[in-house]
C-alpha cells in the first residue's frame, strides 16, 4: 500500500516532530510513503472564519496535491474531518471539484483510525514506562467517531499504565481561531482540563491533534507542571519519557 502523508500546517510549522513520528510509525509497518510537496493547508481556519472563497482556494490546492494518492493519512482528526466532512459543503456549488473532494475524502484517514480500522493493528511493538491518560479531541471524537481506537493502541503498549481522564470529552479550549477570538474562555477551559489531568495522577497526557497538544502543553508549562504532553504518534514511534 502506498500512503501519502498529510501533515497539517500547524504540525509542520510548530510541532514537526509529530509529522516525523507519524512517518516512522507507518514506515515500520512496511508501507510505502510519499509526501506531496505541494500540500499546504486544508483550509479549515478560513472555513471556520466564514471566508469560504479563501478556503476554496486552499482546498483546491489540497485536491491537486493529493489527486494521485492511493491513501492519505494525517496525525490530526481536525484536518481529516475538514476534508472528509466539510469539503462537500465547501464545494457544493462546484460539481467538478465536489466529485474530487468526495473521492479524496473517502481515502483520507486520521492516523489511529487508519491503523486500527483499515490495517487492523493495535500492537505496534511500542513500549513506554509510566502512567498515561488520554484527552479526546473534539473533531476526532465527535465528527469522525474515533474514540476507542487511540485507547486500543495505548492499551497495547508494553509497560504503559492507562488511566481514564475525567471529562475526557470536554474541549481543551483550543478550537483553532476560537482561542484567539475568546482567549479568556479558552484559558478557563484549559484550566479545567489541567485540573482533571492533575486529578488523574498521570505522568503523561496523550493527544491526537496538534492543536490540543499546543493548548494543553502550553497551559501546563505556564503553571510549572512537570506532566509531559505528547502526540500518540510520538509515543508509538518510541519517544523517550
Amino acid at each position: 500500500m502506498r500512503v501519502s502523508l498529510f501533515i497539517p500546517c500547524m504540525a509542520d510549522t510548530l510541532v514537526p516532530e509529530v509529522g516525523e513520528a507519524t512517518a516512522r510509525v507507518l514506515g515500520r509497518l512496511g508501507l510505502r510513503l510519499d509526501y506531496p510537496q505541494s500540500q499546504t493547508c486544508c483550509g479549515q481556519p478560513a472555513f471556520n472564519a466564514g471566508a469560504w472563497e479563501d478556503a476554496r482556494r486552499v482546498g483546491r490546492q489540497f485536491l491537486r496535491a493529493f489527486a494521485e494518492s492511493e491513501v492519505i493519512v494525517a496525525p490530526s482528526g481536525s484536518c481529516v474531518s475538514m476534508v472528509r466532512n466539510h469539503y462537500p459543503r465547501l464545494f457544493a456549488d462546484h460539481p467538478a471539484e465536489l466529485a474530487a473532494a468526495r473521492a479524496i475524502g473517502e481515502r483520507t484517514f486520521e492516523l489511529t483510525e487508519f491503523l486500527v480500522r483499515r490495517l487492523g493493528r493495535t500492537d505496534l511493538g511500542a513500549s513506554f514506562s509510566g502512567r498515561v491518560t488520554y484527552h479526546d479531541s473534539c473533531h476526532l471524537n465527535r465528527e469522525l467517531g474515533v474514540k476507542a481506537e487511540p485507547r486500543a493502541l495505548l492499551q497495547a503498549v508494553a509497560g504503559l499504565e492507562l488511566v481514564e481522564l475525567a471529562d475526557s470529552e470536554r474541549c481543551c479550549g483550543f478550537g483553532g481561531t476560537f482561542s484567539i477570538k475568546f482567549p479568556e474562555v479558552s484559558a478557563a477551559m484549559a484550566r479545567r482540563k489541567a485540573e482533571r489531568i492533575a486529578e488523574s495522577g498521570a505522568d503523561t497526557v496523550v493527544v491526537c491533534d496538534p492543536g490540543c497538544l499546543l493548548q494543553i502543553r502550553g497551559f501546563l508549562r505556564r503553571r510549572g507542571s512537570r506532566t509531559q504532553v505528547m502526540h500518540l504518534a510520538e509515543l508509538l514511534a518510541g519517544k523517550a519519557p
